[in-house]
């Protein structure tokens, strides 16, 4: 019997197949999208430092992080880690509550990582003032002629420039930290342990790199308390859920101990401006001609633009709320 490959995953980026030998373990084979990561051994330089300190830190734990096999650009092999799978849709608030604190243990995991500083793999990545520029450049280009179809989606945009740059500013002053952070916190980027339902390993490894802790946080917010799936076309099933947000914000902070008061200060708030940003780049891409993101239909960067949009203005009706969860679990 030979070998199967078969396509694995619903990540948008790059090309995931299970690979699965008679008799023997099975391998993610993944090939990674050098149009997106052109820097692809720099990338591989940091997944590789991050694994291996994970793996010093539990050496008990062979499920703890991703083992790379092998790595021939722009092809990779890892080992496929068993009894535990991946979820597309929180389906509970407890799972909000492990995902949360299987991210934060990443953090935590990382924090002493010796140097030099990890590569930039994507420059600006969470930096919202940016991806308005980007927006913008799309809108004025309109290579598809799309920008008549947005014009409700641009005044949202329009209606908040002006808290896009309240983390960055945060940061530049010296009052936010850069950490390492993982930069896509979807709950797919969690394994969860088949028996346990407890966090295993964080995976999808490839934006990780120097960042905000509130960016990590903000993005777990985004798709760990949304009702609906990213692409849902019916927006009044898309709204942010009170309990999961509240669970994970007790799942983060009880292993995020190394927060500072400005980022706590501003933990509800990431939720409301990553959500707003990834609304951005979607939008930026459905102007642009679906460049970046892999789409289904012709306006699939519009409707997944639409829900995240729908989520930020959930968000904002339950502001008062979330914030006061954020102060009470920080209190312990």
């Amino acid at each position: 019997m030979q070998p199967t490959a078969e396509r694995y995953g619903s990540g948008h980026i790059n090309e995931t197949y299970l690979l699965t030998c008679p008799e023997g373990p099975r391998y993610i084979l993944q090939k990674i999208n050098t149009s997106i990561f052109p820097d692809a051994d720099a990338l591989m330089d940091n997944i590789r430092r991050v694994t291996e300190h994970i793996r010093s830190k539990h050496p008990d734990d062979p499920r703890c992080t991703l083992t790379v096999l092998d790595y021939s650009k722009p092809w990779r092999q890892y080992v496929f880690i068993e009894g535990a799978r991946t979820y597309d849709l929180i389906e509970r608030p407890d799972q909000a509550y492990k995902v949360a604190k299987a991210f934060a243990r990443f953090q935590n995991d990382l924090a002493d990582l010796p140097g030099p500083r990890l590569h930039d793999i994507i420059p600006r990545f969470h930096d919202t003032r940016h991806r308005l520029e980007q927006l913008d450049a799309a809108a004025k280009a309109d290579v598809k002629g799309r920008l008549k179809d947005v014009a409700a989606e641009m005044a949202f945009v329009d209606a908040h420039r002006d808290e896009a740059g309240r983390i960055l500013d945060l940061m530049a002053s010296g009052a936010i930290p850069e950490r390492i952070t993982h930069n896509d916190t979807k709950i797919n980027n969690v394994m969860l342990d088949d028996a346990t339902g407890e966090g295993v390993a964080v995976i999808d490894l490839d934006t990780t790199m120097p960042g905000c802790a509130l960016y990590d946080f903000g993005d777990m917010v985004r798709t760990s308390t949304a009702a609906a799936a990213e692409d849902e076309r019916d927006l009044s099933k898309v709204f942010s859920r009170k309990e999961y947000f509240e669970q994970l914000v007790r799942g983060y902070l009880s292993e995020a101990k190394f927060l500072n008061e400005a980022e706590l200060a501003n933990l509800a708030f990431s939720g409301r401006l990553i959500t707003f940003t990834i609304g951005i780049r979607f939008l930026a891409d459905y102007l642009a001609g679906d460049v970046y993101f892999h789409t289904a239909c012709e306006d699939h960067n519009l409707v997944r633009c639409r829900t995240q949009f729908k989520m930020v203005e959930s968000m904002e009706a339950q502001a008062a709320e979330y914030e006061a969860i954020v102060r009470e679990a920080a209190r312990g």
